[in-house]
């Protein structure tokens, strides 16, 4: 994603838009697959059951907060996407752009699932966690 952006950027290109709309269409359709698998109910419980597996705890290391049926808040310690984009090279303005333009997939998940879906910590602006809540 991060080297694609810089790419474009370099041709005088604005990747920006495009990103974003190709990146929340990717979430809504990950969004319709969760929702079918909570068997078409936004309940918070249904919802983490489906979103928040083991594979994704372990590798975001992940802490989920008290679940309800209305609010799913998780705080992610680790960030791959970040990662890499510091390993390629990005300075810090461009990397939180570019976490807030990968969190656009995650608000496209919301939408589909009638949730909303606050951010308001994140690693790439000096944060100790991403804190996101999911919620009705």
């Amino acid at each position: 994603m991060g080297l694609i952006f810089d790419e474009l950027r370099k041709d005088g290109i604005d990747p920006e838009p495009a990103f974003r709309r190709a990146i929340r269409r990717c979430g809504n359709f990950h969004g319709k697959g969760f929702k079918e698998a909570c068997g078409g109910s936004n309940d918070g419980k249904k919802f983490a059951g489906v979103f928040l597996g083991e594979l994704g705890q372990k590798t975001f290391e992940m802490d989920v907060h008290e679940v309800t049926d209305s609010e799913v808040p998780v705080d992610f310690h680790y960030c791959a996407l970040l990662n890499a984009w510091k390993k390629q090279g990005f300075d810090d303005e461009t990397c939180a752009l570019l976490c807030d333009i990968a969190m656009d997939g995650d608000r496209g998940i919301a939408e589909e699932m009638g949730l909303t879906l606050d951010l308001t910590d994140t690693i790439a602006k000096g944060c100790a966690t991403c804190k996101l809540c999911f919620h009705k």
